[in-house]
């Protein structure tokens, strides 16, 4: 695939890795053989506060890598296209709150189950994506190893949220169950304009579900501990 030669492909590393090496406390719930998972040991209130920093950086690097596949691949007459062409959202069909009202006025049982639906819709499609991006002849390292991260930091983020849910509503284990959600199919092969539109959309809609994600989570610690001024 013939796509944008990147003019400045060695000031990008530069630039951006610093958001690679700003790297959280690890969750550390991935049990090893002969040993107990370790989140379980964690206090809710850290537990908490270490999925919230999860969710901060994953926002974050996210936003830097749709800017900079946008900058690279997306034209401004694509990035109109791609507006009136309306493309959806994988996630669209979610049964999660879309108001303001609305999110205040869910439980924290829905709050911590909207983060989990969200997170384990991604879990597949941001596999998709690397793929995806192994094709494109001049998509950098960083690129690359920006949506590899990424991808690696939301399976621990799911881990983190799975332990947190059992902590705070004395649930049992919930089992990760994106591969049966069919929110996502991704066996057909594009067209290249419709490849790299496709892209686009997968990082824009990550980026605006990792900000939401982000959010209900922060207004989850902010009930813990202002119940009554989380407006």
């Amino acid at each position: 695939m013939h796509m944008v030669t990147v003019m400045q492909r060695g000031v990008w590393p530069l630039l951006l890795w610093p958001f690679l090496r700003t790297v959280s406390i690890p969750l550390d719930c991935q049990e090893e053989q002969g040993s107990p998972s370790r989140c379980p040991s964690i206090s809710q209130e850290k537990l908490l506060d270490r999925v919230i920093q999860h969710a901060e950086l994953i926002y974050r690097v996210s936003e830097e890598s749709c800017s900079l596949f946008e900058e690279m691949f997306i034209p401004f007459q694509l990035q109109l296209q791609r507006n009136q062409a309306g493309y959806a959202c994988i996630t669209k069909a979610l049964p999660l709150p879309s108001s303001k009202s609305e999110i205040q006025q869910i439980s924290d049982k829905w709050l911590l189950h909207s983060v989990l639906m969200l997170v384990q819709s991604w879990i597949e499609p941001l596999v998709y994506l690397q793929t995806s991006l192994d094709r494109y002849d001049a998509a950098p390292d960083m690129l690359l190893n920006k949506t590899k991260w990424v991808s690696e930091k939301l399976i621990s983020l799911e881990q983190g949220v799975v332990v947190l849910i059992k902590k705070m509503l004395d649930e049992g284990m919930l089992t990760a169950n994106h591969s049966e959600q069919g929110l996502f199919q991704y066996d057909v092969q594009p067209e290249m304009l419709d490849s790299v539109m496709r892209d686009y959309t997968l990082l824009s809609c990550f980026k605006k579900d990792a900000h939401k994600m982000e959010a209900f989570l922060k207004l989850l610690k902010c009930r813990q501990t202002d119940k009554y001024n989380c407006a």
